[in-house]
């Protein structure tokens, strides 16, 4: 039911959008608009990708992109900020008083300043200008996105609520985090380790939900695959080329494997950072991978899909890195479990809650490549222990990751806090 103010519209705060790593936001997003929310997204810069996923053509939300920066978008920012304080010079001040409270918080002080300017650009430009009619907004990730959310809504005078994932819980600080918490209608998470994780530091018990992202299943089948399989394996990466997802141990498992003469080919997909790549591919040359290994650079995701379907084992090597930053559950451990593939990765964060060892999966301890590389060949090798856990995972992601059921319930605690819905 729309809103007892009739503001009927569903805003969605994005880092960007669209963003080739972020299919199950755009999942999300196509599917909540099927259940009859009205979605309006702000992307706080543009796409930095020449491609998009195929779910993006099937999203009907327009889309207004933030001026990202303090250079070339200070003269749009400031006009419209301009505007907004002569509309409502007490509330505007207010959520000064509000910024200014956070400010001494902020490691980067200008960054700030902006997100304060972006929502105000939000406020003014459209919804006055523009005549959107938000009735609630909500950010996806719990760093910058809910800054400039709770700024918006509370210049908006509309209630807000954000999405926590990961590298935006714990490479913040705590008392940032905890502010947002407090200040949000309800928050939801995507793991069980974080909303724990959350509870423990939140003093006034707001809602805190957890609902994990989930995986289209329609596009995941075994397609009647042999759980047998035979030399030379395909190994494959999917992962962005950061510290957490430890990429390096991985390549050191593979190297264990090859010295003990496992037959394999391994491909990896994904990039970074360019130290991250160039990183990655002297690693790759020093333990004498090259000609083993094929490095893709970020694909579709039906190009990952059909990877999958000729893929003998997913392995990733997350860990904690040095700033605090883990991963929750990677989508792409479920899609590999839903196609088939058994998964070899270590026991960090969220991944425990699909991935049980020798049940669905297997799992070692991070930053240990002999470990990793043990359950990488028992994985490739063993086939007693491959037709046990194949149809296990198989069951365990239709179970706890299909996406339909999972946002749907995602929309049901939308509409329990107050978010209009028009059915």
């Amino acid at each position: 039911m729309p809103a007892p103010d009739g503001r009927t519209t569903l805003g969605m705060v994005l880092k960007g959008y669209p963003r080739i790593s972020e299919t199950f936001i755009s999942n999300e997003i196509r599917l909540l608009e099927e259940m009859g929310f009205k979605i309006h997204i702000y992307s706080m810069r543009a796409p930095r990708e020449n491609f998009s996923h195929e779910s993006i053509k099937r999203i009907k939300a327009k889309v207004t992109y933030l001026p990202e920066s303090m250079i070339w978008g200070l003269p749009r920012l400031l006009y419209h900020n301009i505007r907004l304080f002569l509309r409502m010079p007490g509330r505007y001040l207010d959520c000064l008083k509000i910024m200014k409270k956070r400010f001494r918080l902020a490691p980067k002080k200008h960054t700030w300043v902006k997100h304060m300017l972006q929502a105000g650009y939000i406020v003014q430009k459209s919804v006055l200008d523009d005549g959107v009619d938000l009735g609630h907004l909500h950010g996806h990730f719990a760093h910058t996105p809910t800054t400039v959310t709770m700024y918006a809504a509370f210049l908006a005078d509309v209630p807000f609520s954000f999405t926590a994932h990961a590298k935006d819980i714990y490479t913040q600080d705590p008392r940032r985090i905890m502010d947002k918490v407090e200040r949000a209608r309800f928050v939801v998470t995507c793991t069980r380790y974080n909303e724990q994780y959350l509870r423990e530091h939140v003093a006034n018990g707001n809602p805190i939900h957890c609902v994990y992202h989930g995986i289209n299943l329609d596009l995941f089948s075994p397609n009647g695959r042999a759980p047998e399989a035979k030399p030379p394996y395909n190994i494959l990466t999917v992962a962005r080329f950061v510290e957490k997802k430890g990429i390096d141990t991985v390549l050191q498992a593979l190297a264990e494997l090859r010295a003990q003469g496992l037959d394999f080919r391994y491909t990896l997909v994904g990039e970074g950072k360019a130290k991250f790549n160039r990183r990655i591919k002297h690693l790759v040359h020093d333990l004498g991978l090259d000609d083993v290994t094929t490095l893709t650079g970020t694909i579709t995701h039906d190009e990952v899909i059909r990877l999958l379907d000729h893929t003998d084992c997913f392995t990733l090597g997350c860990r904690k890195a040095k700033d605090g930053d883990r991963d929750g559950i990677p989508n792409v451990v479920a899609e590999a479990m839903a196609t088939g593939v058994p998964v070899a990765a270590t026991d960090v964060s969220g991944v425990p809650e699909l991935v049980t060892h020798e049940r669905t999966g297997l799992l070692c301890p991070s930053n240990d490549p002999r470990a990793l590389a043990e359950i990488i060949r028992r994985a490739l090798t063993d086939n007693d222990l491959r037709r046990t856990i194949i149809p296990a995972a198989v069951e365990r992601a239709h179970a706890v990751f299909n996406n339909k059921v999972l946002i749907r319930q995602l929309g049901e605690i939308y509409k329990s806090h107050g978010v209009p819905c028009r059915k």
